[in-house]
């Protein structure tokens, strides 16, 4: 029988067999006469296991010499082994160097979170890491799957826009490109996209469902658990929707996440020791609503003291969401402190009909939505309080000029979510590599 090369997460298909895996050496250990190399291919992990006794002695002799992630190219005999990890462990008979790596930087001791992050290109080898970025992938996945089940499609939305959509204190700044008008000594000021909602609202009268999915920039001076300056986003707009239905989207569209990578990550979760009860929980669906109101209230019974009509500061989020084993929305925000686009309450002038869903278990905000305003009239009105020039937004008015209905959109901040699923203290950990307000390297 021909050999069979392999990766690790599908060597269950070549039990008894033998088969050929390429990858690096992960970590290694030795008794004298087994060597024990825990191997990586990028799909998995598996411990070969090379005895004196049953190898050529050069081969023997090539095990001694290899270091940490060292790269090879492994023969050797598919064995089940139900306590380890994938199920299965290798008995090598062949063992082929690739490049014998240099001393690496990153032991078993602890290293400092500034080391690590210097060394990010060589972090993201680590089995947490590597877990990381696997629920990252599912989690993308899981959500242009269930999007494309439920009828959006998506729409890309620009990087460089000529102006902001909540304002433009965290914005940005760029110089585009030379002058392009005659008498004009440089060209136009454009900011980084810090969301596409704008542009694919403009979709949902062609399409009715969109998303958009991609990098967005905040130059937000905040040193926090839960701030990068560079993320992903992805933002949804659909038609004929009130605020009530947009959480409804939102809910289902968390659950089909979970639900994804608890079937396609769950040794991920494991690795990172997440606690899967409590994201099984989640499934249940019927996640609790809170009107700011309320939520205000809650939060002075357990001894916050945010007032009547501030935002949700991440202290407060935090309280809150340690109260909840599932996640909940808080609707109805004073108007004041939240975007211009935001549809008034018609219960109640003072505020809008959007929702926070905030992560349980103190994770705070992941999602934020509304329903959006469709009066020109009281766009116009918005604009001008927020000190907006309606001039500027022209192309946007515009939307509520021609065939204007009802409709609604959210946000989710990738990162966030990842964050929150892992179970993870820092979002910096979430992304490949992170910017910050103090790092833009490597």
């Amino acid at each position: 029988m021909e050999t069979a090369e392999t990766t690790i997460s599908q060597i269950s298909k070549h039990k008894g067999e033998e088969v050929i895996i390429k990858g690096w050496i992960h970590n290694l250990r030795s008794s004298g006469s087994i060597h024990f190399l825990q191997i990586r291919d990028g799909s998995g992990f598996i411990q070969a296991v090379v005895e004196k006794s049953a190898v050529d002695t050069k081969v023997f002799k090539k095990a001694e010499k290899v270091t940490i992630e060292t790269s090879v190219i492994l023969t050797g005999i598919a064995k089940e082994d139900k306590r380890a990890p994938s199920g299965f462990e290798l008995a090598v008979n062949n063992l082929e160097i690739i490049q014998i790596a240099d001393e690496y930087p990153i032991g078993k001791k602890e290293h400092g979170p500034e080391f690590l992050f210097d060394n990010r290109h060589l972090w993201l080898r680590s089995q947490k890491q590597w877990a990381i970025q696997r629920i990252r992938n599912e989690i993308i996945n899981a959500i242009y799957l269930h999007l494309n089940d439920e009828g959006f499609i998506k729409i890309d939305s620009p990087i460089f826009t000529p102006n902001a959509a909540e304002g433009t204190s965290t914005l940005f700044d760029v110089s585009y490109l030379p002058a392009w008008k005659e008498g004009e000594k440089e060209g136009p000021h454009v900011y980084l996209a810090q969301t596409g909602q704008l542009y694919i609202e403009a979709a949902i009268f062609a399409h009715g469902k969109v998303f958009d999915f991609g990098p967005t920039f905040r130059a937000e001076k905040s040193k926090t658990r839960r701030h990068l300056t560079e993320f992903w986003m992805m933002d949804a707009e659909m038609a004929w929707h009130d605020w009530r239905d947009n959480m409804k989207v939102q809910e289902k569209l968390t659950i089909a996440i979970i639900r994804r990578v608890l079937l396609k990550c769950k040794n991920e979760l494991v690795l990172l020791e997440r606690d899967l009860p409590s994201l099984e929980k989640i499934l249940e669906g019927d996640f609790p609503v809170l009107t700011h109101e309320e939520a205000v209230k809650k939060l002075h019974s357990l001894g916050s003291d945010i007032k009547e009509r501030d935002d949700l500061g991440a202290d407060d989020e935090t309280i809150l969401t340690e109260q909840f084993d599932k996640p909940i929305f808080i609707e109805k925000y004073p108007k004041e402190v939240k975007a211009f686009y935001m549809k008034r309450d018609p219960k109640d002038d003072s505020r809008v009909l959007n929702n926070d869903m905030l992560a349980p278990g103190g994770y705070g905000e992941v999602i934020g939505g509304s329903e959006r305003e469709t009066d020109y009239d009281k766009l116009i009105e918005r604009m001008k309080q927020e000190k907006l020039d309606p001039k500027e937004y022209e192309w946007y008015l515009d939307l509520r000029k021609y065939g204007s209905v009802p409709h609604s959109g959210f946000g989710i901040g990738l990162e966030r979510y990842i964050r929150w699923i892992c179970g993870l203290k820092h979002i910096r950990e979430t992304i490949p590599f992170p910017r910050t307000l103090n790092r833009i390297t490597p």
